[in-house]
């Protein structure tokens, strides 16, 4: 019978744990929001994410498995009732969270010298390295701009940029150590979630230049207001390194607020008023063309992506190509070059339908955008969304909006997940929207079911956003 109990338990550890370590992995490894996840339910027990075995996870899980083990046979040892036995070690397994918040501050000294050792030889490799180095933050854009720059750069530079989303500081330290060799020009995408972070990767960085995108209300649950958002990004500006210049975003009231804050060398963009700015915009499904004009200086920009946003990422990114002295008629051919990022506005054709993936993550700018690239096109709308989250008291009101935004557009609305279900059929609703019209999945395997019951020839799909798994 023991065996029995043993081989249950070891079953037991090795489901239960998965569903702990990879929503605790979702979590950002940071105990309160953890905790949180686990008292709401938010549980990671989907397939859309799996739970990344990285040098950090499999040290953890190496911790986690000989406390839960070792409490597991320690317990058993002295109990000889076979029910108490029982009860005991199920009783372990609902203590399986608190096993998880105790490994965690165990293992964190241990982390933390990793994490130091990393950082301070990225930093001495780049101190050694003389090179550009260019920061980019912002609440949206950091990463299409980052891409951008980079396509546009190349044409003159030898350029690095932190791949994908690497934008914290062991993100840049990897990029550092893994990727930057004999380069001109770094690229260092810096994201945050609490006040401080910026000021941390700036310092470790040292930009040359400095780009700030577009802010607004994104994070605020960590947040908790834009003017907190606006001071964390404000802190690349105040760690350039001497002498560095700034680029603002002046299609933001925020950024723009932040240009008229920052004493040093900068630049406006995206603003009549400011060092460049595009005219003449002309947007369709196949793309976009417009003058761009720097420094009273025009140049003729076709691309074939979509969205005003992105128009703003290109003037920004081609003004510091051009400040780099980058020739006018290779920032012309570099933009014309450009393919979408992977699940931003990206246009996806098939002989049944065309989709529009803006899966990536979520901002009610963003969701305007791809609205408006949806309208463009002719034929049946369907729109496959979770709405918005990680946006603090203010979630409610904007998915409710959302929900009128999609209603002015789409044919048809897939809700996913429930978090923000009620909210979005609300607002579409308010928005005098068929509820014959609106479906509701939580499994990809539903929302496929429904997509065969409404699909039809030349019709139009949008995926706005996609929530990890600890999102129910």
């Amino acid at each position: 019978m023991i065996y029995v109990i043993i081989c249950i338990c070891v079953v037991l550890f090795i489901f239960l744990s998965y569903l702990f370590v990879k929503t605790y992995q979702l979590s950002g490894y940071n105990v309160p929001a953890f905790l949180k996840n686990v008292f709401d339910l938010k549980l990671a027990y989907g397939d859309k994410n799996k739970l990344v075995f990285t040098k950090r996870i499999i040290r953890f899980y190496i911790f986690l498995t000989i406390l839960s083990f070792f409490l597991f046979f320690l317990v058993n040892f002295y109990i000889k009732n076979i029910y108490l036995k029982i009860f005991d070690s199920l009783l372990i397994f609902l203590c399986l969270p608190l096993c998880i918040v105790i490994v965690h501050y165990i293992s964190l000294p241990v982390e933390l010298l990793i994490k130091q050792y990393y950082i301070s030889k990225a930093i001495r490799k780049l101190k050694k390295k003389k090179i550009i180095k260019i920061g980019i933050t912002g609440s949206f854009g950091k990463t299409s701009t980052k891409n951008i720059l980079k396509e546009i750069l190349e044409k003159k530079y030898k350029v690095c940029a932190s791949p994908k989303n690497y934008n914290t500081e062991m993100g840049l330290s990897k990029t550092i150590l893994e990727y930057l060799d004999d380069h001109n020009i770094l690229i260092a995408e810096m994201g945050a979630r609490h006040k401080g972070d910026i000021k941390i990767l700036a310092k470790m960085v040292e930009p040359d230049y400095g780009i700030i995108t577009t802010i607004g209300p994104q994070h605020l649950e960590t947040f908790k207001s834009l003017e907190t958002i606006e001071d964390t990004k404000f802190e690349l500006a105040e760690n350039l390194k001497q002498d560095g210049v700034m680029i603002f975003n002046g299609d933001s009231n925020s950024t723009k607020k932040l240009y008229d804050r920052f004493d040093g060398k900068k630049y406006l963009v995206c603003d009549k008023n400011g060092f460049s700015y595009a005219e003449d915009i002309e947007i369709n499904s196949r793309g976009s063309k417009f003058k761009l004009y720097i420094d009273g200086k025009q140049f003729d920009i076709e691309t074939e992506l979509l969205g005003k946003c992105n128009i703003d990422n290109i003037v920004t990114a081609s003004t510091v190509a051009y400040l780099l002295e980058v020739p006018r008629e290779d920032i012309e051919n570099a933009v014309k070059e450009l393919q979408p990022t992977k699940h931003r506005l990206e246009i996806i054709k098939n002989n049944a339908c065309t989709v529009i993936d803006d899966s990536y993550n979520s901002n009610i700018i963003g969701c305007k955008e791809a609205l408006d690239t949806l309208n463009m096109f002719k034929g049946k709308k369907i729109v496959i969304t979770p709405g918005m989250v990680e946006l603090g008291n203010e979630q409610s009101e904007i998915n409710f909006k959302f929900g009128g935004m999609i209603a002015d557009v789409a044919d048809y609305i897939i809700i996913m997940n429930n978090v923000n279900k009620n909210e979005i059929l609300s607002g579409a609703i308010a928005h005098n929207f068929k509820k014959e019209n609106i479906f509701f999945a939580e499994t990809r395997k539903k929302q496929k079911e429904l997509l065969e019951k409404i699909v039809s020839k030349d019709c139009v799909i949008l995926f706005e956003n996609d929530l990890p798994d600890n999102y129910k």
